[in-house]
């Protein structure tokens, strides 16, 4: 149903040098690259993240309770893209763990303080 979720940043290269990293830790490449835009992704067919400068100009802003979640297959992975994103200078939104007995997940804000949320189903 998601083709994929798109977050504002001001800073397009710095921002895409973060995605870079933490999505690579999960064989996540860039599958599109403008001077305004970055779709990461496994393929076109599969849903997406991407990172835009906004259309209208204006600064970008996170949006409270505006949230990616990124999926999955095992804790050790929640683990490691929440300590690879603290790594590049991203805030703690809530430490990797479970919340409830079949989700495991752990949030951080990216550097232009976009909320991200590492999961996984147990």
């Amino acid at each position: 149903m998601i083709g994929y979720v798109t977050l504002g940043t001001n800073d397009l290269e710095k921002a895409g040098e973060f995605y870079d990293a933490v999505l690579g830790e999960i064989g996540v490449k860039r599958l599109l690259a403008t001077d305004r835009f970055i779709m990461w992704g496994t393929s076109f067919k599969a849903p997406a993240l991407s990172l835009t400068k906004p259309f209208d100009g204006n600064p970008a802003t996170p949006g409270n309770g505006t949230m990616a979640a990124i999926v999955v297959d095992a804790t050790a992975k929640v683990d490691a893209l929440h300590g690879k994103a603290m790594s590049l200078g991203a805030k703690d939104e809530g430490a990797p763990g479970p919340r409830g007995s079949q989700f495991y997940c752990g949030y951080v804000r990216d550097p232009d303080g976009n909320k991200l949320n590492f999961f996984c189903t147990l």
